[in-house]
């Protein structure tokens, strides 16, 4: 019974991303990001649970992938469409239908899914990525556009507001993080094969860090935290 106990929580994760896409579409956004947050804490335990037990399989590692293409791809997407849309009319609306006339330009939105879908594929036959990671994990990459409209909600800046919702930067940020999906960067993974900080302090120091930020900034931290990531990877040698 021990070998579905994996599979069970990534089909948790594939729950939680269906949730999170009906709510991102009908553009409740701050309810699709709980559910992200939920897909993305059963994206993280699926595989401790695998290594805990000793029952990694390749039928996991394909359902893994397949689930972050709904929670951390198609969901990003929806979010970044809905933004675009806010950006394009001038404030917060209903998604898809509503008496409301469809636009071209928010659909760029999706470069962000088809970036996320190509970046699983190549990571499901990359044997390299065990230790680190090549290019922005999805579930990060996702992290990254879901704390926009959390900031416009809970930290209602001016200024802020007035970057988030400028087309031009939303158009800038999706390319970016279709290229950090799929860019060369060697980034270090949250895997703990020991708990000894000579072996992981980079990941103590990182976590630690973004607590700290998390604590002071609230959702402004995320953007951050994502940054610190990297620049902590370019930092480390190989991305260990």
């Amino acid at each position: 019974m021990k070998s579905y106990i994996p599979n069970f929580l990534t089909l948790l994760n594939v729950f939680s991303g269906c949730i999170a896409t009906v709510f991102a579409v009908l553009n409740h956004l701050e309810w699709a990001a709980l559910f992200v947050f939920i897909g993305i804490f059963f994206d993280f335990f699926d595989g401790l649970a695998a290594r805990a037990l000793n029952v990694q399989s390749e039928i996991g590692v394909q359902l893994d992938s397949l689930a972050d293409v709904i929670t951390s791809g198609l969901v990003p997407g929806i979010f970044m469409y809905q933004l675009l849309n806010m950006a394009e009319r001038g404030g917060w609306n209903l998604g898809f239908g509503h008496d409301m006339e469809l636009s071209v330009m928010p659909f760029f939105g999706f470069v962000i899914t088809l970036a996320s879908a190509y970046r699983l594929a190549k990571f499901n036959v990359d044997e390299n990525q065990v230790s680190s990671f090549v290019g922005l994990p999805t579930p990060a990459n996702t992290l990254l556009i879901i704390s926009l409209p959390l900031i416009l909600l809970y930290h209602n800046n001016e200024v802020l507001n007035g970057i988030i919702l400028n087309p031009w930067f939303l158009i800038g940020l999706t390319i970016l993080s279709a290229y950090l999906l799929n860019s060369p960067i060697k980034l270090f993974a949250l895997k703990f094969k020991n708990w000894s900080f000579k072996d992981n302090g980079i990941r103590y120091l990182f976590l630690i860090g973004s607590l700290v930020m998390l604590s002071t900034l609230k959702f402004l931290a995320i953007p951050l935290i994502i940054v610190f990531y990297i620049l902590a990877s370019l930092f480390t040698p190989s991305g260990k």
